[in-house]
Formats: C-alpha cells, sequence, structure tokens
C-alpha cells in the first residue's frame, strides 16, 4: 500500500526512481523494494525524506487521502484534504484575496438561498 502510493506519487511527479532516490537522499535499491511491496514497513525517517520531493505528508504516504478526508485533528478540526489544499493554493496564485473568497462564498449562499426561496 504504501510502496503503491509512492509509485503513483512518484510517476504523476515525472520522476524516475533514480532521481527520486537523488532527491529523497535515499537508496535506490531500498525505494526500489518499498515500491514493489518487498518491505512493507519502511522506517519513518525514510517516509520523511519521500514525502518532500513528492509534495504530500507522511500521513498521506501511510494512510492515503481517501482515509483521512473526514477525519479530524487532535483539536477537534476537520483535516483539509489535499483537493481541498490545492485549489486554495491554485487561487493563491492567482491573486484571489481572502476578501474575494469571502465575498464569493456570500454570492454562492444567496444564490442557494434564491433557488430554494422560488
Amino acid at each position: 500500500m504504501i510502496g503503491d502510493r509512492i509509485k503513483k506519487l512518484r510517476e504523476q511527479k515525472g520522476y524516475s526512481i533514480t532521481e527520486l532516490a537523488e532527491l529523497s537522499n535515499v537508496s535506490k535499491s531500498y525505494l526500489s523494494y518499498i515500491e514493489r511491496d518487498l518491505n512493507k514497513n519502511p522506517s519513518i525517517h525514510f517516509l520523511m525524506k519521500v514525502a518532500k520531493p513528492l509534495d504530500v505528508s507522511i500521513e498521506y504516504l501511510l494512510i492515503g487521502v481517501e482515509q483521512i478526508e473526514n477525519q479530524v485533528d487532535c483539536n477537534g478540526e476537520k483535516i483539509l484534504d489535499k483537493e481541498w489544499e490545492n485549489i486554495i493554493e491554485k487561487a493563491i496564485k492567482d491573486g484571489i484575496e481572502k476578501e474575494d473568497f469571502k465575498e464569493y462564498i456570500n454570492y454562492i449562499k444567496f444564490k442557494i438561498w434564491e433557488k430554494n426561496n422560488k
């Protein structure tokens, strides 16, 4: 499972095993063992190294986003899934300010209210 996620992410990023091993500063052969599920229990240290160039959390590598989307953190706050993070990051890169976002949310709420009250 962990190996499958790492391989999928590596391929999505367009990295070869050699490139990811170099970027992560891990052994190419160890990375290959993990990806092929010959070693199903990588160390946290390894996961920390690999997670960074793949732009994911260690938690994602361990359990996958599909399992953490509806979970909450230790403070009871809902964990933001990767898709939401990507949407927000793109909005920021596109120059959308917090106030613009708030205004858009209010507009959507109004349109929903308007639709429900016709």
